[in-house]
């Protein structure tokens, strides 16, 4: 979805600024999105593949602090409930689009929601990030 690429982009930001290294994990489509729309990586540091990444994690070779699982679709939910299961990270389920209000009802697992219906506009997840402010904690 259009918003994806903004809204990531922006937390990234975020997150460099509060001194937390982002590391992006994503399907190849999600992390060629931000590859093209950062060509200098001024932003977007590693990004490696969402099963390797899970993976090292599983092998315990790698965990986070924070995670961040942007979701538009049931599989999104799939992917948030493994980290959470797998994971020691703080878990924050991002959930956009236009049914967003029937996906966030279909998480159940503990996590953190940011939810809006946005599309193409990213201001109103930009406002909930800001509001929750996970980068300063």
């Amino acid at each position: 979805m259009p918003v994806q690429t903004s809204i990531a982009l922006y937390l990234i930001h975020r997150l460099k600024q509060a001194g937390i290294t982002p590391v992006v994990a994503g399907n190849r489509s999600a992390v060629t999105l931000l590859v093209v729309a950062d060509p200098k990586r001024e932003y977007l540091g590693e990004a490696l593949d969402l099963d390797r990444a899970i993976d090292q994690i599983i092998e315990h070779k790698r965990d986070f602090d924070l995670c961040f699982v942007f979701i538009h679709n049931d599989s999104g939910v799939s992917y948030a409930a493994t980290m959470g299961a797998i994971s020691k990270a703080r878990l924050y389920a991002v959930v956009y689009g236009e049914h967003y209000d029937q996906i966030v009802a279909s998480i159940e697992f503990p996590c953190q929601t940011i939810a809006a219906k946005a599309v193409h506009n990213p201001m109103p997840l930009k406002k909930m990030l800001d509001e929750v402010a996970p980068w300063a904690a």
